[in-house]
């Protein structure tokens, strides 16, 4: 064995400590952010049942003494912007913390964890990397552990940016860690070179457009989900119903359904344009590589199934009867053709995008 190749094979092994190692850290994460939410003081979150059974006349009315006489003075109405039909003016919850600082101590070590988790994951793929000499994501194993990096990113990328997003850590470390589960149980493949169809710079711009893409769809498909469960909760409080006690812990700090629901349709309508981006990329690459551009291969039909089926969602939103929670669904419909897209493809359809193996 010549030196060239003990290198790439002690890279690939760094890579693959780097990844468990990893795994261990978003574990840590993992448990400090079920901490966050367990330990995070609940007596504050009343505050959101009760402002969603209060009147919402969006102005309030103040009595002061003028010349000995009481006079009504009306503060300036609020503006309120609502992203689905029918959203009601609920403020946002306190968050996983429930405004207490001992849960919002744990918060904050679980967001430190995710990035040093983060750290270590992507130091993993640049092992990955480097061992074959390639972009990381010849195969399944690959496309797995760089997805998972890049959506941690995304989510780190929105706290760096001052957004209240730190209500999705504890659903993005666990599916981070199912997805390298998933990849190093059942997905791992060696570190090989790649078939001569894909010795093209279209592989670093093709794959990584879908890579990110994918990641922020899953995002804003989690946003969506949560969407569903807090605008039943703000109906049922509305309603006056007594919610349960999962939704009184859990549901109220979250943000308002409006929120979630602005913060998916954000998110999914600023990445449609690079996923549209994506197709085309992959089509000049085919007709590269096979010499034609379009061939109707499974691949190449899932990934414009979910072009439709995102096209279909922002269209959705502009659409004054198909607001809210009907598009939400699209959404989430969309989203699961992204996923089908992956896992259903590559592993029971037959098509050209398999030569890579599992």
């Amino acid at each position: 064995m010549n030196l060239a190749a003990a290198t790439n094979e002690s890279l690939a092994e760094m890579s693959n400590v780097l990844i468990y190692s990893a795994m261990a850290v978003y574990t840590l994460a993992f448990l400090a952010h079920i901490a966050e939410w367990v330990l995070g003081s609940r007596s504050k979150v009343g505050r959101t049942a009760a402002a969603l059974t209060a009147p919402s006349a969006g102005r309030t009315e103040a009595r002061v003494r003028q010349g000995g006489q009481a006079t009504a003075v009306l503060d300036r109405p609020k503006v309120v912007t609502r992203s689905a039909s029918g959203a009601r003016d609920v403020p946002d919850g306190p968050g996983a913390a429930g405004g207490d600082e001992k849960g919002d101590l744990y918060g904050r070590i679980a967001v430190s964890l995710t990035t040093l988790g983060f750290l270590v994951q992507a130091a993993g793929v640049v092992a990955r990397a480097l061992s074959v000499q390639r972009a990381p994501w010849g195969n399944m194993y690959e496309f797995s552990i760089t997805f998972s990096t890049v959506a941690v990113g995304a989510y780190l990328g929105f706290l760096l940016a001052k957004k209240n997003v730190r209500w999705m850590g504890l659903l993005l470390v666990t599916t981070v860690l199912l997805d390298l589960g998933v990849a190093t149980t059942w997905l791992y493949t060696e570190s090989d070179q790649l078939v001569p169809a894909l010795h093209s710079y279209w592989l670093w711009i093709h794959v990584s457009t879908a890579i990110f893409c994918g990641a922020v769809f899953y995002l804003g498909a989690v946003a969506t989900l949560l969407y569903l469960f807090r605008d039943a909760y703000e109906n049922k409080v509305a309603d006056g119903g007594t919610p349960s006690g999962f939704a009184r812990s859990v549901l109220e700090r979250l943000p308002a359904a409006a929120t979630l629901d602005k913060f998916a349709y954000r998110v999914n309508a600023a990445v449609f344009p690079l996923w549209t981006f994506t197709i085309i990329a992959g089509a000049i690459w085919a007709g590269d590589a096979w010499g034609r551009y379009w061939g109707w291969d499974a691949k190449e039909v899932w990934s414009f199934i979910t072009w439709v089926a995102y096209a279909a969602y922002l269209h959705a939103r502009a659409t004054a009867g198909w607001k809210g929670r009907k598009a939400a669904y699209v959404a989430l419909i969309a989203f699961a053709c992204w996923l089908f897209n992956y896992y259903g493809v590559n592993m029971f359809v037959n098509s050209l995008h398999s030569y890579a193996g599992v």
